[in-house]
């Protein structure tokens, strides 16, 4: 069964149950202590086979659970997954569709699914106070009437989100549709799943254990997964290739690019396609951002290899200081292809303000003071304010067009926002980067802002009516409180 709850978990985890008391121990560093020296993100050895997950549509059933699987060093790790091992299953829908999927609790916490960019009746959004009890289930029913695009799935349970999604409890969603179907992108083997993620590990056991200060910043890992698997390679073709990113990490934020500055096109980002191509040399994306792009292998000599890496982006914080290898593509095979980029790719309606739009400040740059849920002296919060589940922040009227500003101008950390229940659209960033990039143009749910940024979004909320969220997807800083509810009335 299924109850409303707001709870406060306990100081043993899910994960501590499940491995003992080894893990209790606290990694050795931080981001800030090892920025210089050469071994803080460890790259591996690029010579295990990329794993693309399983794909499943129609009627799905996902087991929350406790499991293991081989990620260094080939010995076994405690994880959480959907399933066994890590992660969950590609799920794949058809715009027009309703899909029915069972979750089943198996573990000893409480938890949920949100469903990542979909929009969603209330009931079945993943809010945090919907959860499913341990050895409970509940039958979600989600009418897709999305355009065709990248989405995912992972927990929601306030005060454990983050560590459910860092232990492995997430996967991709994909909409399909006529219109995409009519431009033939590469499909089969030559299109390519990613959900990139980073990962702290004590010896092989992968451990979720964030102290004070990186609650307050971001809980960051040494170690780089794709897909589940630390340092993979990919046998591709020279051909054209569908790459379907998601940053599924809890902080990191990635400057993503090729080690040989091979250009590609962006298609797609979070609500689906783009107008046009957006012929790329990097693209950054933020935690819960999605990025659809075409590459080209076609001038790549056969025995070559090229990565995919994180450059470099900022000398001023951390998480940008150090450039790293992802993965690794070998081109083994001289192939052939029709395929030619299409010059159109659908077109999007921009919404525009008038003088009568409501226009909502929302300030994410003050710390909030008083007792932290991990015992820190001050919260991040917006407008001064963190979660309370039976406090709404503001109501909005279905069918209405909302401006919403999120100001970071004198804040210090970075802040990517996402809002349940609505696809937006980016009108304007002003102050530090001070523009809207190609990789923001379209529709989005989740937007980065970066210290010393303001950026303000469009949005016309859907006919569902209910209590959404709203909150940073660094997902320590949203377990701490940087969470808001709203109500569609």
């Amino acid at each position: 069964m299924k109850r409303r709850y707001f709870i406060k978990l306990s100081a043993k985890s899910t994960i501590t149950a499940w491995a003992g008391s080894s893990v209790l121990l606290h990694a050795c560093h931080t981001e800030e202590d090892m920025i210089g020296k050469p071994n803080w993100i460890v790259e591996g050895s690029f010579d295990t086979p990329l794993i693309i997950p399983q794909k499943v549509s129609g009627i799905t059933s996902l087991v929350a659970q406790m499991s293991s699987a081989k990620i260094l060093n080939g010995n076994g790790s405690a994880t959480m997954a959907y399933g066994n091992g890590t992660l969950g299953p590609t799920i794949e829908a058809q715009r027009g569709e309703t899909l029915n999927i069972h979750l089943q609790n198996n573990l000893v916490d409480h938890t949920n699914i949100h469903w990542h960019g979909l929009v969603l009746p209330a009931d079945m959004d993943g809010h945090p106070e919907d959860l499913t009890i341990p050895g409970g289930s509940f039958e979600y029913q989600l009418p897709i009437h999305q355009r065709a695009g990248t989405y995912w799935y992972h927990p929601h349970p306030h005060k454990a989100t983050a560590q459910q999604v860092f232990m492995g409890m997430a996967g991709m969603f994909l909409v399909k549709d006529e219109e995409e179907s009519a431009l033939n992108l590469p499909t089969g083997e030559f299109e390519i799943p990613m959900i990139i993620q980073d990962k702290r590990f004590m010896g092989s056991s992968m451990v979720y254990m964030p102290s004070d200060e990186e609650i307050m910043t971001g809980y960051l890992g040494e170690t780089i997964l794709v897909n589940g698997i630390h340092a993979p390679f990919s046998s591709v073709e020279t051909r054209w290739y569908r790459l379907r990113l998601l940053n599924g990490s809890t902080a990191r934020v990635y400057q993503l690019g090729f080690s040989n500055q091979l250009p590609f096109y962006l298609i797609g980002t979070d609500g689906g396609l783009l107008e046009v191509p957006e012929k790329l040399k990097s693209i950054m994306l933020a935690p819960g951002e999605r990025a659809d792009v075409l590459i080209n292998f076609k001038d790549l000599p056969v025995g070559s290899e090229i990565f995919l890496e994180s450059y470099k982006f900022s000398e001023f914080n951390p998480q940008g200081r150090q450039g790293f290898k992802i993965m690794k593509f070998r081109i083994e095979k001289v192939s052939t292809d029709s395929f030619l980029l299409p010059l159109k790719l659908s077109t999007i309606t921009k919404l525009s303000s008038s003088p009568a739009t409501k226009v909502r400040m929302l300030d994410i740059s003050k710390l909030v003071g008083g007792i932290g849920s991990h015992g820190s002296g001050s919260r991040h919060g917006i407008n001064g304010m963190t979660f309370d589940n039976d406090y709404s922040a503001f109501s909005v009227e279905k069918g209405s067009t909302e401006i919403w500003e999120f100001d970071n101008l004198m804040g210090d950390e970075i802040h990517p926002m996402h809002i349940h229940g609505v696809q937006f659209q980016i009108l304007k960033r002003t102050g530090g980067r001070n523009q809207v990039f190609a990789f923001e143009r379209g529709w989005k749910d989740t937007v980065l802002i970066m210290p010393g940024e303001k950026v303000s979004v469009i949005m016309t909320f859907p006919s569902y009516v209910g209590k959404f969220v709203f909150h940073c997807h660094n997902l320590e800083h949203e377990d701490d409180g940087m969470m808001l509810n709203y109500t569609i009335v």
